[in-house]
């Protein structure tokens, strides 16, 4: 019983075999990153390799060195390439080599951070301080990380609902409430805020979507005629989300505005962030996002604009009770101990101030690399995205076939290919035409949207390794195929 060699585990059979391949795959992915400028921005993954991937679960075991050569042949080639120079699609942010390690060692180590008396959840609350502090709220707020925009932005807005219900909704429930509780953003509202909102029991009719001015930005005049509206009706008006930076156009709401109008109105102000959020980090940004420190709640995400590799979410609430008497359950098993006891002692549980007892240690990653290249470092790299944004603009205007198709706002340019008269389909049939051949061809990888019915290519710059001569290219492919197009000529 007690021959180690005899006792299976799941640890290598060879220590020193895995240790050359370690060093192996460690070398390989500082290639990958090192040289993500020379392949393609994206390739569709071939049938035979989508075929390889439905096979059944192996019965047996696979030597590591042949897992490691089917993932190099069949998976790696077909990454989505983030940290490409030219991807600037779905507004993801390209990783650091930092923050890669740093998700290595947090598996290595492999800690639960949902609370228990270790390093991983001070860890967290040192990066929770350091976001309180960089959004502008007290000490005493709180905070959670999550896995991105979508968990923050439901964790705020059920804190937001427990808060300005007027009863005890956690204990009653939404059928208990006076009147439909009813939340308010603009139309530009990412829709992560509507699965919120649906999710916690109030029905996509709770939330009102306010008209958008010419820039994108809420209408405050329609929305205090909403909740005006809203409360006459029987409605229970309890919290306006603004956007700092909306997922379309990168337009900032009046964030002073509407925290004048929250607080007249005695309603939560929550700020959907995830986009900009973090900007208040660069001069040329700081200024348009004044007031967002009057939130009651942020939801930010670090994996865009901080370029934290997936996933890294954050919310942080000015009222630290009211955040943990949302979510607090204490069963038997996790009864404390007092500061001193055991393993359970303390007070630092992140399970209080969210819905995961089980939580990975995303901390280390956020830590890491806010060590590695300090916050200023962070600014510079946004503030230059929001440069190359007004760059690009110019480079479309400059083109008579190319046309903006909606302001260019922070670090996002909507423009479509438009021949005029020499255009041979519907201009927003063709514009998908050319959007399609653009990213197959593997150049650059915008993605797309629709702005007052026009289908236009949407380039997210939140990419810290794009160059001037990056956005020259695109360009200059996007009137390639769009002349092609026109033509019908085919490459």
């Amino acid at each position: 019983m007690n021959d180690d060699q005899n006792y299976e585990t799941l640890d290598p059979e060879n220590w020193d075999e895995m240790r050359k391949l370690a060093h192996r795959m460690m070398d390989d992915a500082l290639d990958y990153i090192q040289t993500a400028r020379e392949r393609p921005v994206w390739t569709p993954v071939p049938e035979e390799v989508s075929a390889k991937l439905t096979s059944p679960a192996p019965a047996g075991p696979t030597p590591p060195e042949e897992v490691y050569e089917e993932f190099r042949s069949d998976i790696l080639p077909y990454n989505l390439h983030t940290n490409h120079p030219r991807f600037w699609a779905w507004y993801m942010g390209s990783g650091t080599v930092m923050g890669a390690l740093a998700d290595f060692f947090a598996a290595v180590m492999n800690p639960n951070v949902g609370g228990i008396n270790h390093v991983a959840p001070r860890v967290e609350q040192q990066v929770i301080s350091w976001i309180t502090r960089m959004m502008g709220f007290p000490d005493s707020a709180s905070g959670l990380l999550t896995s991105g925009g979508s968990m923050a932005n439901f964790t705020a807005l059920t804190v937001a609902r427990n808060s300005g219900a007027g009863y005890d909704a956690r204990r009653e429930g939404v059928l208990a409430a006076p009147g439909p509780l009813t939340v308010y953003a603009s139309t530009e509202i990412h829709s992560c805020n509507q699965k919120a909102v649906e999710t916690l029991g109030l029905g996509s009719d709770g939330l009102r979507k306010v008209p958008v001015n010419d820039d994108y930005t809420i209408d405050l005049d329609a929305l205090a005629r909403q909740v005006n509206s809203d409360r006459e009706s029987g409605m229970v008006p309890f919290c306006v989300i603004a956007t700092a930076g909306t997922i379309n156009t990168g337009a900032i709401d009046d964030m002073n505005a509407i925290a004048d109008f929250c607080e007249r109105e005695n309603l939560w102000f929550h700020v959907d962030g995830a986009i900009g959020a973090v900007a208040v980090l660069a001069e040329n940004v700081r200024g348009q996002l004044s007031g967002m420190e009057r939130a009651d709640s942020i939801a930010l995400d670090l994996h865009k604009w901080m370029h934290i590799p997936f996933e890294a979410g954050c919310v942080i609430v000015r009222n630290a009770p009211a955040h943990r008497d949302s979510f607090a359950l204490v069963p038997e098993y996790l009864q404390r101990e007092p500061d001193g006891g055991g393993m359970a002692s303390g007070s630092l549980w992140f399970s209080d101030y969210g819905l995961q007892l089980t939580r990975q240690f995303r901390a280390l990653k956020v830590w890491m690399s806010i060590k590695e290249h300090g916050l200023e470092r962070f600014g510079r790299m946004i503030a230059r995205n929001v440069e190359q944004a007004h760059y690009l603009g110019r480079l479309v205007e400059a083109q008579p076939s190319l046309e903006l198709t909606g302001p260019v706002g922070l670090d996002i340019v909507c423009f479509r290919y438009n021949p005029g008269n020499l255009a041979p389909q519907p201009l927003n049939d063709l514009n998908k035409e050319l959007l399609v051949r653009l990213q197959r061809g593997g150049v650059a990888a915008p993605s797309y949207t629709t702005l007052r019915g026009h289908y236009c290519l949407r380039v997210a710059i939140s990419n810290h390794r794009s160059r001037p001569e990056d956005f020259d290219l695109m360009v200059r492919e996007v009137v390639r195929i769009g002349n092609d197009l026109v033509s019908g000529t085919v490459h």
